[in-house]
């Protein structure tokens, strides 16, 4: 992942929408593209068209942008998002339209939102001027439950979001609600899930001020340690390694069986190289079936917030406090055919010494260093 030269806290956040087809969409854009809290902030869709925005419609900046009667810019996303981005940042700067202090991308059209994520967080030039903040899927509260099991993007879209959003809330029965919750908890135990009715959701589930952004990555943090307690079967691993495992926890209601679900800690002070080495690594060797990676370590005594999803390793994030009294690394799962057996052997990565990575100095290389290496790195292929 590409290190961003400008500051987190000066580059405009981003959020994307993405959800089940079907699952309204449509109907949440355009109450969102009408609400007054929405100036300032930019919108990346597909069509004007899908969304019936028309007699909003206060002027035309370029092709194709629109600016809206409350403030808000629309842009229809054409061809590649790399450019999209270029051109609205380009536009801002030089005062062509509206100065934007938000991005919200929605993705109607693409299953897997991944490959965006994956744009926003990995492309250069969009990491210079925009972050992204948060992902939120809208699922469908009435078929919701059957999407899940007949669909593996679905699945995939409720694994890697921050955020996930249950629409047709006044449709669906109170039973199909409550399991549908629990079916989204066990397939993601650290996202908030959220109600939408008629197409109206708490814009601060998708919309939030940087005075907001710590306090809720702190809240965020919590949630996925309260999951990561919720996992039952703990255990001590053998060998008196300084390292905590808690049972696999599997669909055995007729959900996907290769969906996993566990978490991991760590006693002890983590070296920042041997965490850099540790996620790269494990994005690199077994990123197509970790559907999202999320924790808190203790970097050298501060705590660390790490996430990944699938290939893409987010930037590190240090807190400005730990969330918590208790200072152990603690790392939740979601994986399609990885065993949490598997993880804890690539783990090993913590506690050796900082002589065992090569250095890449183009100088001799002591084979014991290779040697404990390409141990390392067996780990991660086995």
């Amino acid at each position: 992942m590409p290190a961003a030269s400008t500051p987190a806290e000066n580059r405009t956040p981003v959020s994307i929408l993405t959800g089940f087809l079907g699952s309204g969409k449509t109907t949440l854009l355009n109450r969102l593209l009408q609400d007054p809290a929405m100036a300032k902030c930019l919108v990346i869709i597909n069509e004007f068209g899908e969304i019936g925005i028309d007699h909003l419609l206060i002027s035309v900046p370029s092709e194709n942008m629109m600016l809206l009667n409350n403030g808000c810019l629309c842009c229809v996303l054409k061809g590649d998002l790399v450019d999209t981005f270029s051109e609205i940042h380009a536009k801002r700067s030089r005062g062509e339209i509206p100065w934007f202090d938000r991005v919200i991308v929605e993705t109607t059209g693409l299953a897997d939102p991944v490959p965006v994520i994956q744009t926003i967080v990995t492309d250069e030039d969009i990491c210079s001027n925009f972050r992204l903040e948060l992902v939120a899927t809208l699922v469908d509260g009435v078929h919701g439950e059957a999407q899940l099991q007949q669909s593996a993007e679905s699945v995939k879209q409720v694994a890697v979001a921050d955020t996930l959003l249950i629409s047709k809330t006044d449709l669906a029965t109170a039973e199909g609600l409550s399991g549908l919750r629990e079916r989204l908890r066990k397939v993601n135990p650290g996202a908030n899930i959220l109600d939408v009715y008629q197409g109206q959701i708490p814009l601060d589930s998708l919309l939030g001020g940087e005075a907001r952004d710590a306090a809720r990555k702190i809240e965020e943090i919590r949630r996925w340690l309260d999951a990561e307690a919720r996992i039952e079967g703990y255990k001590q691993l053998p060998q008196g390694h300084a390292l905590h495992g808690h049972l696999d926890a599997r669909a055995d209601d007729g959900h996907d069986p290769h969906l996993l679900t566990f978490s991991l800690s760590y006693e002890g002070q983590i070296r920042r190289s041997a965490v850099a080495l540790w996620l790269n690594m494990l994005a690199n060797f077994l990123g197509a079936d970790l559907l999202r990676v999320k924790g808190i370590l203790n970097v050298e005594g501060e705590p660390v917030v790490i996430h990944i999803v699938q290939t893409i390793v987010h930037e590190p994030t240090v807190l400005g406090q730990w969330p918590s009294d208790d200072r152990q690394s603690q790392i939740v799962f979601i994986t399609r055919n990885i065993a949490r057996s598997q993880i804890e052997k690539t783990l090993e990565v913590f506690a050796v010494g900082e002589s065992s990575v090569p250095s890449g100095s183009g100088l001799a290389i002591d084979p014991e260093v290779y040697a404990n290496f390409a141990k390392l790195a067996k780990n991660f292929m086995h």
